[in-house]
């Protein structure tokens, strides 16, 4: 029987018995997230509030162990595997809606929130969250804030970032601060700019006071159907240089509507090229005016068919088609490998040329579904990890699309985060001053280096091997080739 080691009996002793997670059993579901990495935590700390954080980050200090915070992880870029061991502090208990504004239109919520829910709970107010991730049934406010996630209805909005106006944060070295104001207009740094996005690495969020918006009193939602992947794509950038900004623009392929449509029924052809969800909101007015400018646009790009939603049942289930894409993949291939690029709008259409050819020669069957608005690009490439070979070439792979992705003047990750995954292409878009810059920021926050570490810059002491491929093979290594992990 495994012996509790000192730092167990420590944070055991700190939030109660039922709140620490230390045996082997219990921590293989904490070793992964939404992503084909993996990580071995020590022992996983479910703290109940602020104090119970600060804690806990104490005690991890004192044993020179490293410090993981996670959410409910949904993560795409391996930013809450444990990379080098340590505690993971989990913040599921800390899932509580403090307050609501209607007012003022602010929240203050506990990290644990999940999306969905601060949504529904705003709309009680005739307000909404903007931020709304396909994962927003599960993924919480916290891991949100850490990744600064977007969604298909920030592309007028804005991401994460533009809806957090202060947090409680608990710094490396156990202290609590406030960061941020309750106006958008405080003098000075933008602090709270720099946790956001910071990927859990300077600090853990313990609280947040996020922006709500108003409801739009009218929406329309219109699904265009097109033979060319080509013809889709000029059709968005030109929606968005007309100087109409939707609330929504995705995009969704062939391959994604073929492992959709047999699950979901939401009426997107299996024999067309591509699908564009287009959504306008605002007032009725402008809403009737620009949804007849939209479709006009959609029309000069010969798609097979343009149709509206005729009523909010009609709107939510074509909704439902690309929000459950990822989970309808699993009937064509048991893994996925989710890449996050950006690209110009107008470099659409070669980008996603040259996914498909890379997907080809690696032979990888490839479905993309994407915030085709703000050329965030999501291709995700279908594989067996039990294949031998296959979990390395699906990484060569993603490592050349997402070169492509720079090449055409775009980033490596749009909302997912750099964490594990892409940590080795930071130079690719950052110089070595840039970097280092970053990293001293990090470091006035307080002494971070054992603060979720492995993440964002290129390899470092004690991370093992580049990128996420170690932590693959090793757990097929440890499970056998031929078992699901």
């Amino acid at each position: 029987m495994k012996t509790p080691t000192a730092l167990v009996l420590e944070l055991i002793e700190a939030i109660g018995e039922d709140a620490v997670v230390w045996h082997d059993e219990d921590l293989l579901v904490y070793e992964y997230d939404g992503t084909i990495d993996r990580g071995n935590p020590d022992v996983i700390a479910l703290p109940a509030d602020t104090d119970d954080v600060s804690a806990l980050i104490r005690i991890a200090n004192k044993h020179g162990a490293s410090v993981t915070p996670r959410g409910a992880g949904t993560g795409l870029s391996g930013g809450a595997l444990a990379a080098k061991g340590g505690v993971i502090i989990g913040m599921n208990r800390m899932r509580r809606i403090l307050s609501v504004d209607a007012e003022n239109k602010t929240a203050l919520v506990q990290p644990g929130v999940v999306n969905l829910d601060l949504g529904l709970e705003a709309e009680r107010h005739g307000l909404a969250y903007a931020p709304d991730p396909s994962s927003q049934r599960a993924c919480t406010i916290g891991g949100n804030i850490a990744e600064n996630a977007g969604g298909p209805h920030t592309l007028a909005w804005g991401t994460t970032t533009n809806h957090v106006l202060a947090v409680e944060l608990v710094t490396a070295d156990g202290e609590v601060q406030w960061i941020g104001h309750d106006t958008r207009d405080e003098p000075g740094y933008d602090l709270v700019g720099c946790v956001v996005g910071s990927e859990g690495t300077v600090g853990i969020v313990t609280q947040a006071l996020v922006r709500l918006v108003p409801r739009p009193s009218a929406v329309r939602t219109m699904l265009a159907v097109y033979d060319s992947v080509r013809d889709a794509s000029n059709a968005v950038s030109a929606v968005v240089a007309s100087g109409i900004v939707p609330a929504a623009l995705e995009m969704i392929d062939k391959m994604t509507i073929a492992a959709v449509e047999p699950v979901l029924n939401t009426g997107f052809p299996l024999d067309a090229e591509a699908v564009l969800l287009v959504e306008v909101d605002g007032p009725e007015s402008q809403v009737e005016a620009e949804g007849a400018r939209v479709e006009s646009i959609l029309r000069r790009f010969e798609p097979r068919e343009v149709r509206s939603a005729t009523d909010h049942e009609e709107r939510e289930h074509l909704w439902a088609g690309r929000k459950g894409a990822i989970g309808a993949l699993g009937q064509i291939m048991p893994n996925y490998y989710l890449l996050d690029g950006v690209v110009p709008r107008t470099k659409l259409p070669d980008v996603l040329d040259a996914v498909y050819e890379i997907a080809e020669r690696y032979r990888l069957p490839v479905a993309n579904m994407f915030h085709a608005g703000d050329g965030n690009l999501h291709p995700c490439l279908l594989f067996d990890e039990r294949e031998p070979g296959a979990t390395a070439r699906v990484l060569d792979a993603g490592g050349e699309i997402m070169r492509v992705c720079v090449d055409a003047g775009g980033a490596i990750t749009g909302e997912h985060g750099v964490g594990l995954e892409k940590r080795d292409y930071l130079p690719w878009i950052f110089s070595e001053a840039d970097m280092d810059a970053m990293k001293s920021l990090r470091a006035a926050f307080g002494p971070t280096e054992n603060f979720n570490p492995c993440k964002i810059f290129p390899a470092g002491h004690g991370c093992g091997e580049a990128g996420h491929q170690h932590h693959a093979q090793q757990q097929i290594a440890k499970f056998g080739p031929k078992a699901f992990v």
